[in-house]
């Protein structure tokens, strides 16, 4: 049938047509980097991360580009609070961002835009927006007017009125329309600013995303991602600024839009102070974990942060890695079994993403490769195996839970005791000379001391106590 998604702008599951044959082009917002990113962070930058490589695997050429706010009243406001330098702020949590990216194995982007670097571009969107007539001049601020655009609402589904009665305006003397808002803020002292034809200032939050992605990706790219959260006001803001300065639409074609991380069902945001840090997360917790619990409920649905979310997905990773552990090498080619998983992970993929039928489909091969292995009366048995794993491998990596036996063994050497890397040893020169009560007793004695030791076709594996 092909692949489907759900369209936040036509709030129906349509099919993805790209506007390029073979090609996706794709833009996904970034942190406001002002203070280190917690778990529901992290979920929207997995599953765009999911969404962008099962997109890849299925055979599109992927242009991904992701931005940092690295200029917002966020940050200045941190920085004079710490007093220190808002740009050596906004690079100290770049870099963090970037570190907790790398270790949560986030691809990184084609383009990684920064809204500081393209202060050119949104004075020109700017400016074409004062000259149509959508955006006017106040006190050296520039500000939207979003009476002026007949599509505002369309993407949140609400009318004017309705946006009115529902959110926090911010009031200012200088808007004529209490949801005007700001393009381009005038400067105040010491805060920092660029020259423009308003006078010395820098730009609102909203006009950053329209302009870089315009700029990399043109007017109707295929696709922007983000937390649901950010539907209104920022993405409707994004729409208006970009169809209303450039006078052609669609400027996205497809939205798509993750859900909230919550707990104890509430939203998890700095403003609550129920935040869970990824950095320190990461001090006790995997990142195949993390990803696993993050992708285990739909995209678009709000999954539960707590132990129970983490135990089950830290026992669905082990059980993906005792099978990695036990198959051991993936065969060069696909088996026909193998190929029948990977036709219904396709299927599952293919229905808007979905991340839970995909991992069952994945528990299903290895359900069926523990059989192969068990079996004593299928010659073939090893053989099948590995078919297997070629395509399970596909599958973890689709999704970015791939297990490295050797790499997991590599790095946990690194860690043994004296005592284990001795046992680990005489245990191997048992198995060696068939000294096999010699070799049950040393596997026995290493349990004892949190390491696993397990006897495979594809040879003796071990791994450290979950």
């Amino acid at each position: 049938m092909g692949l489907t998604v759900t369209n936040t702008l036509t709030r129906t599951k349509e099919a993805f047509v790209p506007r390029d044959e073979g090609k996706v082009s794709m833009y996904v917002c970034g942190p406001t980097v002002y203070g280190d990113i917690h778990i529901g962070n992290a979920r929207a930058a997995i599953v765009f991360d999911v969404i962008r490589r099962y997109l890849a695997w299925r055979g599109f050429e992927v242009t991904f580009v992701q931005n940092y706010t690295d200029v917002d009243d966020k940050i200045i406001n941190r920085a004079s609070d710490e007093g220190t330098d808002w740009q050596e702020l906004a690079r100290h949590y770049s870099q963090a961002y970037e570190q907790v990216a790398s270790a949560l194995r986030l691809d990184p982007p084609d383009r990684l835009v920064k809204a500081t670097d393209h202060i050119p571009e949104m004075i020109d969107m700017i400016s074409r927006l004062v000259e149509g007539g959508f955006a006017y001049e106040s006190a050296g601020s520039v500000w939207f007017s979003v009476e002026n655009f007949p599509g505002y609402g369309k993407l949140s589904g609400r009318t004017l009125d309705e946006v009115h009665s529902r959110e926090r305006v911010e009031p200012d003397p200088h808007k004529r329309f209490a949801l005007d808002f700001a393009l381009w803020k005038a400067a105040k002292q010491g805060e920092p600013s660029w020259d423009s034809p308003w006078g010395p200032g820098r730009p609102g939050w909203h006009i950053e995303c329209s302009a870089m992605s315009a700029k990399y990706l043109g007017m109707g790219f295929d696709i922007h991602g983000g937390g649901s959260d950010l539907v209104f006001p920022h993405h409707e803001n994004e729409i208006a600024q970009a169809e209303a300065a450039l006078g052609t639409e669609p400027f996205v074609r497809y939205w798509l839009h993750n859900g909230m991380v919550k707990m104890d069902a509430q939203k998890m945001s700095k403003s609550i102070g129920n935040l869970v840090l990824v950095k320190d997360l990461l001090k006790d917790v995997r990142p195949e974990v993390l990803r696993m619990m993050a992708i285990s409920g739909a995209y678009r649905s709000d999954v539960d942060f707590g132990e129970a979310s983490l135990e089950q997905a830290r026992r669905a990773v082990e059980r993906f890695d005792n099978f990695s552990r036990a198959a051991g090498e993936a065969a060069a080619q696909v088996s026909k079994d193998g190929r029948r998983y990977l036709e219904r992970l396709t299927a599952a993929m293919d229905d808007d993403f979905n991340t839970p039928l995909a991992i069952s489909v994945m528990f299903d091969l290895v359900k069926h490769g523990n059989t192969l292995m068990d079996s004593d009366n299928d010659p073939e048995g090893a053989r099948n195996v590995a078919g297997l794993v070629a395509a399970f491998n596909q599958m973890a990596g689709v999704l970015g839970i791939s297990y490295d036996p050797a790499a997991d063994e590599a790095a946990a050497a690194d860690n043994l005791s004296a005592e284990q890397a001795e046992l680990l040893e005489r245990r191997d020169e048992a198995r060696k000379t068939k000294n096999w009560a010699e070799s049950d007793n040393l596997r026995d004695k290493l349990a004892d001391l949190g390491i696993i030791v397990e006897d495979t076709p594809a040879g003796t594996r071990w791994h450290r106590k979950s």
